[in-house]
């Protein structure tokens, strides 16, 4: 890299050295000179999109299914504060996203004005990002800002967290040195073999072991090793709720996803019977275990997360799941793996029919199971509510989705965001309320040479909500007819109310190239899917007095 490079050339080639394939983001005038210099650059693609919250999600989507950095720039105090609730949630379930803020110059913070888009202090959105992300820095001194940069890129990598970089308008294009080289934080190899014996003797004192993989193992890109430490442990395999499609692609499948009384209920009796229950990188949250049959003990779990082991009422807390990994395949080195486990029946238990009866979430699942066992998998991007329970129905295509945080309007931005890192044409899975959101979003999908499938899951309600108290009249949406709009957009709109028109509207929809295409999937009010529905009666059965 020349010498002769400015503050944001220096930030664009650390960003793509770990990872990061462009730049999502919305442009104003704090953040302007920032955006030029990264437009006049070329090192790395700016994708603008329309609202803050959606290049957010796109950013975090990228990084999900790419792995490295996500990067999401905006500008000072009105941009930066719409992007709370999408960092937000990438804290929470553990996305390296970069966020890049404009801010003002240091002679107009000294200028005794308020300035415009200022809230209470000028550092007031410095402090909101201090609470959701991993590190910070301010680069307004260009002898302290390579390290700092450094500092902060490496961190949201070794955290697998959301980090804040803050740039005064006047600072993008001064010139700026190279990056210093930091040395990673080694953890204390004792303390990893220490737990590594103890976790090994747990397992091997087992009857009844099994391997949970969660979000941690793809955010770090342990996908492959995992799946090898599955096969030298001989442990039966699954995935958390929010690891749905963890592994689909390595020598030991799944046998599926655990999701307690809403799933398949042998797979529940299986991980709530275990005796040695492995948790790698699972989030232990009400999503993944609140509808569990019997509450799973965490004593007799290993849980491995955010950089630390519990095994029993014994902490190790500085053992990095990377590291964790590495060590245990060493000390099974000489074990002989499992063959290679054929991968379970792919697409949902219901037939693909295509008839005059009115569409249900589980036609729009055995659709799409049909197709992708015709055409191979597609990657699916889904918001929350119904359209999340239902591809908990397929086996097939990577799955990303916001299960913990559970935001709405994730959904379309996210499917974005994959095509844009990725290449891959993705299926996105919305409910009318979070496409109402951010569906808008396809708006600017010509432009960018983006063309994914989008099913709307259109039951003029906020149906995941309805399930839970029925008697409420503000869960009702009216009906929209996206279907129309999508032309407007630049797309091709397809109205379905039948089994049949479902099936023609996606073989359709998958042979067209070049434009998006949207499914308006007219549903009854009250069609769930039959994850949802037993997800439902779980939760009510479990929260009930006695």
């Amino acid at each position: 890299m020349s010498p002769t490079m400015n503050l944001t050339e220096r930030l664009l080639h650390a960003l793509r050295a770990r990872g990061a394939t462009e730049v999502f983001g919305i442009p104003g005038d704090f953040a302007l000179p920032l955006f030029g210099e990264i437009e006049r650059s070329g090192v790395l693609p700016l994708y603008t999109l329309s609202h803050e919250p959606a290049v957010g999600f796109a950013a975090d989507a990228a990084s999900r299914m790419r792995g490295g950095l996500g990067v999401a720039a905006v500008t000072y105090g009105a941009g930066a504060l719409n992007l709370v609730n999408a960092v937000a949630g990438a804290y929470a379930e553990r996305v390296p996203l970069v966020v890049l803020s404009g801010a003002p110059a240091a002679h107009e913070a000294a200028s005794g004005l308020l300035l415009h888009h200022q809230v209470k202090a000028l550092d007031s959105q410095w402090r909101v990002f201090a609470e959701i992300t991993a590190a910070q820095a301010r680069l307004d001194d260009m002898a302290a800002a390579p390290r700092q940069i450094a500092e902060v890129l490496d961190a949201a990598l070794r955290l697998s967290r959301p980090v804040y970089l803050e740039i005064p308008r006047d600072m993008p294009a001064r010139p700026c040195a190279e990056l210093p080289l930091l040395a990673s934080p080694q953890p204390d190899a004792d303390a990893i073999d220490a737990c590594v014996d103890e976790l090994l003797a747990r397992l091997r004192g087992a009857s009844r072991p099994v391997l949970m993989a969660g979000v941690e193992v793809r955010r770090y890109g342990l996908e492959g090793r995992v799946a090898e430490l599955a096969r030298r442990l001989r442990v039966p395999v699954v995935t958390s709720f929010m690891g749905r499609g963890l592994l689909s692609d390595t020598a030991v499948p799944p046998l599926g996803t655990y999701i307690g009384l809403a799933g398949d209920p042998a797979l529940s009796a299986q991980v709530e019977g275990s005796d040695a229950l492995l948790l790698l990188g699972v989030i232990v949250s009400d999503t993944n275990f609140a509808v569990s049959a019997k509450a799973i003990d965490l004593r007799h779990a290993i849980v491995a997360l955010d950089g630390q082991v519990a095994i029993g009422y014994h902490h190790y807390l500085d053992v990095p799941l990377p590291r964790l990994v590495e060590r245990l395949l060493d000390r099974l080195a000489d074990v002989e793996p499992a063959p290679p486990a054929a991968p379970p029946a792919a697409g949902p238990r219901a037939a693909a029919a295509a008839d005059d009866a009115a569409v249900r979430p589980a036609d729009v699942a055995a659709a799409l199971g049909a197709l992708m066992a015709r055409a191979g998998p597609l990657p699916l991007a889904c918001d929350v509510g119904d359209c999340l329970f239902t591809a908990m129905e397929l086996t097939q295509g990577a799955l990303i989705a916001p299960g913990y945080y559970a935001t709405m309007g994730y959904g379309v931005p996210a499917g974005l965001g994959l095509q844009a890192a990725t290449g891959q044409r993705p299926v996105v899975l919305v409910g009318d309320g979070a496409f109402q959101m951010t569906g808008w979003e396809l708006g600017n999908a010509r432009r960018w040479g983006w063309d994914p499938i989008v099913i709307v899951f259109n039951n003029a309600s906020w149906e995941m909500l309805r399930a839970f108290q029925p008697q409420s009249a503000f869960n009702d949406l009216g009906v929209w007819d996206f279907a129309s709009m999508a032309a407007g957009m630049g797309g091709d709109g397809h109205r379905v109310t039948t089994r049949a028109e479902l099936q023609a509207a996606l073989a359709k929809a998958h042979a067209t190239r070049g434009r998006f295409q949207l499914l308006d999937v007219r549903l009854a009010p009250g069609a769930q899917s039959p994850t949802l529905e037993r997800f439902v009666a779980a939760v009510k059965r479990l929260s009930m007095p006695g």
